[in-house]
């Protein structure tokens, strides 16, 4: 089964409303691609104007982050009815900097899995290992278990949906980028993890990206291994050169 392709941008905190209603103007030709899933995640600020701005196009809005609850007093937080409601479609769940800065363990990243599904948002589930976990060797059973912790009490059918991006921590934002073969290893890896929890089908069906630095200069190497559908792509997703990765 050929899965289809999802190259996602992740704004991260970047982009005011009006510099990201220019970015989506600037890329709006660039990335047409009928044979391929484009997102925009952007901050919870530009989410309403970035929708406006897209409609019509090939682009669904994604989410960066929200919380659990519905609503409530959690002061800063946002909801996925409000996501629903301003046009999001999918949603980052455990980017490495959302457990490293913002302390997010796996318990309340597995509680934001079920609720995206609940609410009809589909997850980019984030895991990957630290330098210091690659170079002690240990990095295959970190991820394996961020993946079994993550995705507790998720159905077959619901992880047929998912998106999961696999990130090497040491490789966001530093210009270092896992060769196509380690990105290969660990995103096959994931892959069969995801066999053994549910079954071959779920595992065929799920879209695994590569998201570390992924660049329009290596793009069609990564995008050429067999388990990786995509990528999950940071500063480059905000400049034209987003285009050249959606079409390599």
């Amino acid at each position: 089964m050929a899965r289809r392709r999802i190259i996602a941008g992740n704004w991260k905190m970047n982009k005011t409303p009006s510099e990201a209603v220019a970015l989506c103007a600037e890329l709006k030709d660039l990335v047409v691609n009928d044979a391929v899933d484009v997102v925009y995640c952007v901050p919870a600020i530009d989410i309403v104007p970035v929708a406006e701005a897209v409609k019509g196009t090939n682009v669904h809005v994604g989410a960066e982050n929200f919380y659990i609850e519905d609503k409530g007093a959690f002061t800063g937080e946002i909801s996925a009815p409000m996501l629903k409601e301003a046009g999001v479609e999918y949603v980052i769940i455990g980017h490495s900097e959302r457990r490293d800065i913002f302390g997010e363990n796996d318990i309340l990243i597995n509680a934001k899995v079920k609720k995206a599904f609940a609410s009809g948002l589909t997850p980019i589930l984030c895991c990957g290992e630290s330098l210091a976990l690659r170079k002690a060797g240990t990095y295959k059973e970190w991820i394996k278990r961020q993946i079994e912790w993550d995705l507790t009490d998720v159905t077959a059918d619901q992880v047929k949906t998912l998106v999961i991006a696999y990130e090497p921590i040491w490789a966001i934002g530093t210009g270092e980028t896992a060769t196509a073969d380690q990105a290969q290893e660990v995103c096959k890896m994931i892959r069969e993890t995801i066999a053994e929890m549910y079954d071959a089908a779920t595992a065929e069906a799920v879209r695994i990206q590569y998201g570390g630095s992924m660049n329009a200069g290596n793009a069609a190497e990564l995008l050429a291994k067999e388990d990786i559908d995509g990528g999950l792509i940071g500063g480059a997703s905000l400049k034209p050169d987003f285009g050249k990765i959606v079409n390599a």
